[in-house]
């Protein structure tokens, strides 16, 4: 039997689970890799979920994995923010559910979500020197076009502090 797998807005109610799972992504992170990330408010991921930004993917109704979105991100991708996008943020998958293809199921979601409001891009990004995460996004699709450098002051959450970050995209037909 095939597991049900669905992508739906997280509740105020999944706002514990959530940082449940950020802190098993840090965890995850310093065991893996030489940066983290630093923590989020409660109030981002409530103004998140309250503006339906915030989502969960369910296997067989259990919160498998989470995500955020924004449709601007003019800190990291400077004149190209102008182009409707939808920025995929923040991807974490219980470690119950590692390989289940979850970004792919993101995708998959982004591209009608994107087709019904006309949105041109999806867009994300990652630390310039995860090669991992790099072969990873792009064997899902994603194109990498191109690096920036962050710089300090961004108004960005601490882990971006002087950092350099891989930009993906795919474009939407």
């Amino acid at each position: 039997m095939q597991n049900q797998i669905e992508v739906v807005n997280s509740k105020p109610e999944d706002t514990d689970t959530i940082f449940e799972f950020y802190d098993m992504a840090v965890a995850h992170q310093k065991k893996v890799f030489n940066k983290h990330w630093q923590g989020f408010s409660r109030e981002l991921v409530q103004t998140e979920i309250a503006e339906n930004r915030q989502y969960k993917i369910l296997v067989d109704g259990e919160i498998a994995a989470i995500f955020a979105v924004t449709f601007n991100d003019p800190e990291i991708w400077e004149e190209k923010d102008a182009q409707p996008s939808i920025y995929i943020h923040r991807i974490v998958t219980h470690p119950s559910f590692r390989g289940y293809g979850f970004v792919n199921q993101i995708i998959i979601w982004a591209k009608e979500y994107a087709q019904n409001n006309q949105i041109e891009f999806i867009r994300m990004d990652t630390w310039a020197d995860n090669e991992k995460l790099l072969a990873y996004y792009t064997g899902c699709g994603f194109n990498h076009v191109g690096s920036i450098e962050v710089k300090a002051n961004s108004g960005l959450p601490k882990h971006y502090e002087g950092i350099s970050l891989n930009l993906f995209e795919i474009a939407v037909n």
